[in-house]
């Protein structure tokens, strides 16, 4: 990629993506390679974020966030503070089912896990503070898929779904079907979507207006799930996190 073709902002936010979380440190060789600059040019901005806190440089040289990045995103409604109001009942369903519990929001296409309390069972969950996922992939994806724009979805089903198991929501049909009876039924099961041996029971959070903000989920190995145990606690904590959100269910 040519450093002519990219405005200051765009080169910026380009040194910024070169980092995820497959590639959290970074020297300036890889900084460049990775954000599509020169050398000079990536030079020149990563000592710019460095010195205003966005990157912050060890003794071997290799760059890192820095901390003034967290300070701004911690500003985010959809970030630290959701997590806050909803830690307390994420600790309470955590304590029901001594499982994974996560707290999910939606970017575009993708699931942003914001929180995430590990349990104690031996299922392999590849999630972590940050981390992306498709949302066809995940029961918080399902969940926020399902209450999403009908515009929105239509357009979601019609593009390739990416397959991580035999089991993965790929066929748009099926995906249809599958958003109906999350909507029908409160809740989205997902099983063995990302990995074979898991399974994730989730349900939506919703903000005081009643449009659903997140999703609350339980992950636990899929060979014995007790699945009509597991929904009234996530329904529960998913409830009570949209209360403290301040929404109020529409009178029977």
């Amino acid at each position: 990629m040519a450093t002519t073709t990219l405005s200051a902002p765009d080169r910026l936010l380009a040194v910024l993506a070169a980092f995820d979380h497959g590639h959290p440190a970074l020297s300036l060789t890889d900084i460049s390679r990775r954000a599509g600059l020169t050398l000079t040019t990536a030079h020149r901005l990563v000592g710019a974020l460095t010195e205003w806190g966005a990157l912050e440089r060890d003794e071997d040289g290799v760059y890192h966030v820095g901390l003034r990045l967290w300070e701004v995103a911690a500003l985010a409604p959809r970030g630290l503070a959701l997590r806050q109001i909803a830690l307390p009942y994420l600790e309470d369903l955590y304590e029901a089912t001594h499982e994974n519990v996560q707290l999910a929001v939606r970017d575009g296409s993708e699931v942003v896990y914001i929180e995430w309390i590990s349990g104690r069972s031996a299922v392999g969950v590849r999630i972590q503070v940050g981390a992306r996922w498709p949302l066809h992939a995940t029961g918080v994806g399902l969940a926020l898929l399902a209450h999403g724009d009908p515009a929105f979805q239509e357009a979601y089903c019609e593009r390739p779904l990416a397959a991580f198991t035999p089991y993965t929501f790929t066929d748009p049909v099926r995906l249809r079907r599958e958003l109906a009876e999350v909507r029908h039924a409160g809740v989205a099961v997902s099983s063995r979507q990302i990995t074979d041996d898991a399974l994730s029971v989730a349900a939506p959070v919703r903000g005081a207006g009643g449009s659903v903000v997140a999703a609350v989920s339980v992950v636990v190995p899929q060979v014995d799930a007790q699945v009509p145990v597991l929904i009234p606690a996530v329904r529960l904590a998913a409830r009570g996190i949209s209360r403290a959100l301040g929404w109020q269910p529409e009178p029977r």
